[in-house]
């Protein structure tokens, strides 16, 4: 639900800048996935960042359209008009360095459930290694999880 609410901030955000544009120093970075359902970028694009890409809105971006659930934007790659069209499940990072402000959104979708596939294929690895020889209580009494599941993974 916080998830939820807190896109929901990047999408009004985004709503104003369309409407009334960006004021004074606002400026927004957009971290989103290339490879998320939905998201529309040109194939150089998404071969040259095949985990995440960072947009920038500033100065120089067109035809901002919101919608509940993503949004689109001319940008210029290189003296290139480029429209991009990204969901809101798709941004992982949503900055206005104005203002100090930040928003990281943790995976939403199929990507949870991958997520929680792997922590839970490693903890039952880890309770079968942690098994002592023979069975018993004693093979009952915890587990091991690597803390390495639950840290962020860079592309």
């Amino acid at each position: 639900m916080v998830e939820g609410a807190l896109r929901g901030v990047v999408r009004e955000a985004l709503r104003e800048a369309s409407e009334y544009g960006l004021p004074g120093a606002h400026h927004f970075y957009l971290t989103f996935r290339t490879g998320f359902p939905g998201v529309a970028v040109p194939e150089y694009l998404r071969a040259q960042y095949p985990g995440e890409i960072t947009i920038v809105l500033q100065h120089q971006f067109y035809e901002l359209e919101v919608f509940d659930d993503r949004f689109s934007v001319s940008l210029s790659f290189n003296g290139v008009p480029e429209r991009l069209v990204v969901p809101f499940a798709a941004i992982s990072t949503f900055a206005d360095p104005s203002v100090n402000f930040v928003l990281q959104f943790q995976p939403l979708g199929g990507e949870v459930d991958a997520v929680l596939d792997d922590l839970e294929a490693e903890s039952e690895e880890a309770a079968g290694a942690a098994e002592p020889p023979g069975g018993g209580d004693d093979a009952k009494r915890g587990q091991v999880v690597a803390l390495d599941a639950f840290r962020k993974k860079n592309p």
